[in-house]
């Protein structure tokens, strides 16, 4: 394969992750930005807490897919898992992925938190550790109602899963230094991009996500900005 595809591949994860799942639906469904509601946030979460349940989950599952499919972009390459160098470009795509979903070229560069991306990123790289990740995101979020928090919880676990729980016990031959490295950076950027979701936590004015019944009508008067 000719190394210019090395160079062409970040781009086209990038263009995949700019596009903004969260924006068209929005528009298409009920004709409004929805950066103009909630959290001002074009992501899954916003969209759940805007317009519902129905509206979220397709929007969830497209952003998560661009992050997993940014990555299979390393398969068009001769690169041999498992290995630094392979482990070290499908980090580059997956980035190139999540910087698309949060500065997308498709949406004026304001897009969303990059959460439900960097957990399909994590899925592709190391999907042991993402699973139990997932599993400890499904029950915070059943116990507190946060969906932010929830979210900081799994990605301050994703390293230990990652290096202890794979690393030292299940997986250690597959664990490599690049891919620790990645577990930390990745829990890392979640934690920083709920930065203003921590200190709302603290201050206890966090909004719960309420799986109540609710027309979009309500949904929209309550949550404009």
């Amino acid at each position: 394969m000719s190394g210019i595809f090395y160079f062409i591949l970040p781009p086209a994860a990038y263009l995949l992750g700019s596009i903004s799942s969260a924006v068209w639906v929005a528009r298409s469904l009920h004709g409004i930005n929805i950066r103009e509601y909630g959290s001002g946030n074009a992501g899954a979460t916003n969209i759940l807490r805007v317009l519902g349940p129905k509206a979220a989950l397709p929007v969830f599952i497209f952003d998560f897919l661009k992050g997993l499919l940014a990555v299979q972009f390393i398969r068009i390459t001769p690169l041999i898992s498992p290995s630094d160098q392979y482990t070290g470009y499908e980090i580059v795509l997956g980035i190139c992925a999540v910087l698309g979903h949060i500065f997308p070229l498709f949406a004026s560069f304001k897009g969303g938190k990059g959460v439900a991306t960097i957990a399909g990123v994590m899925f592709a790289i190391a999907p042991g550790p993402a699973a139990m990740c997932l599993a400890t995101f499904v029950i915070v979020l059943a116990i507190t109602g946060y969906v932010s928090l929830g979210s900081i919880s799994a990605a301050a676990l994703f390293p230990i899963f990652a290096i202890f729980v794979f690393g030292l016990w299940l997986r250690p031959e597959n664990t490599t230094l690049t891919l620790k490295a990645f577990s930390v950076i990745a829990s890392g950027t979640i934690i920083f991009t709920h930065r203003k979701n921590i200190e709302r936590l603290r201050n206890k004015t966090e909004s719960k996500i309420s799986f109540k019944k609710k027309s979009p009508e309500e949904r929209l008067r309550k949550e404009k900005r």
